[in-house]
């Protein structure tokens, strides 16, 4: 199965759950998340990697590359509140 596939049903699933529990979301573009993190909404993924890795005092750019993703995501939504 491709990732696209994959990435699809999980956020089917996550949509499914969060209308039944009423809660609400937000969405990011990736630009958005670019601008947040490093200032540039052009920025490449390593740029936006080093970006995380700081914001949390990690050592090191988290592995694999969807979990630096998604830490990514959850901190543009805790700049944005």
């Amino acid at each position: 199965m491709s990732n696209t596939i994959t990435v699809a049903q999980a956020r089917g699933v996550l949509m499914l759950v969060v209308a039944q529990k009423k809660l609400s979301y937000r969405e990011f573009t990736p630009a958005q998340i670019k601008q947040a993190l490093t200032g540039y909404g052009n920025a490449d993924k390593q740029a936006v990697q080093l970006a995380v890795a700081r914001e949390l005092a990690l050592e090191a750019i988290p592995k694999p590359d969807d979990a630096a993703d998604a830490l990514a995501v959850a901190l543009t939504a805790c700049f944005q509140e």
